[in-house]
């Protein structure tokens, strides 16, 4: 029996079903799996997205499976990877590791400022940009991906308190504060979001980047059979307690094709 549980936090606009491909793979390999909604997403659409908010859904997720006996090894993409490491980096949660995927920009000024301005403007819109979402996703995304992501229903009312929140992480600080926990970066090789992911990896003591290319910033819908193999091979190489410092210091740049 698997002795770590995972935990998937999706990104912006979009619920747990956006980690469908890969909660079935981990199950069916018997790890205990979790995709929480985070606030004003999915099942809890209506909420406000608040950090804390954020943190207090994957603390409580978290402690699930760590009152199991698990470890746990986290798995974010975009606004789940900033609330991943924002958390990993408080919790008393016995930790696995961390994939951070799509999020190595520290969102700050023009980072920010620019997509909330775009978020304005959609959500002038009679619909609040709900064909423009359907048009970008089936234009960007797999078919399966695209199901995947639409499954769980798109919330269109949350970018602006989620902008808003998500100024006050500082993901490079939060990596380093991890010390010899594994943090894993992955990006798309055409993600808008990898300015700063060398930064990130060279934080990392325990750490390694991977670019998946080809893939944009959805990698993980886009190329899911190559990230839900970085999830396996994260829970395969990383072994739990003391295995957890025992490797060498230091990135390991990667490419996956």
């Amino acid at each position: 029996m698997s002795t770590v549980g995972v935990v998937f936090l999706h990104g912006l606009r979009g619920s747990s079903s956006l980690w469908r491909h890969q909660v079935e793979a981990m199950r069916a390999a018997g790890h205990a799996t979790r995709a929480p909604d985070l606030p004003g997403h999915g099942s809890r659409r209506g909420e406000t997205f608040t950090l804390d908010g954020a943190t207090e859904v994957v603390e409580g997720t978290a402690r699930d499976l760590s009152d199991r006996g698990l470890e746990v090894l986290v798995v974010g993409q975009s606004l789940g990877g900033y609330v991943g490491l924002h958390w990993a980096a408080r919790t008393s949660v016995p930790l696995h590791g961390v994939l951070a995927a799509a999020c190595s920009t520290t969102p700050l000024g023009p980072a920010v400022g620019g997509y909330r301005l775009v978020a304005g403007a959609i959500e002038l819109l009679p619909d609040r940009g709900a064909w423009l979402n359907d048009r970008m996703a089936s234009w960007t995304l797999p078919e399966a991906g695209a199901r995947d992501a639409a499954a769980g229903g798109y919330a269109l009312d949350v970018m602006q308190s989620s902008l808003r929140a998500i100024r006050a992480v500082r993901p490079i600080e939060d990596i380093k504060a991890l010390g010899p926990v594994p943090v894993w970066i992955v990006n798309g090789a055409r993600d808008h979001f990898r300015s700063q992911e060398r930064a990130y990896a060279r934080a990392a003591r325990n750490g390694r980047l991977v670019v998946v290319p080809r893939a944009k910033h959805l990698v993980s819908l886009e190329a899911p059979v190559v990230f839900t193999r970085l999830v396996f091979e994260m829970l395969d190489e990383q072994r739990p307690s003391g295995a957890l410092s025992s490797r060498p210091p230091g990135p390991r740049p990667a490419h996956h094709r």
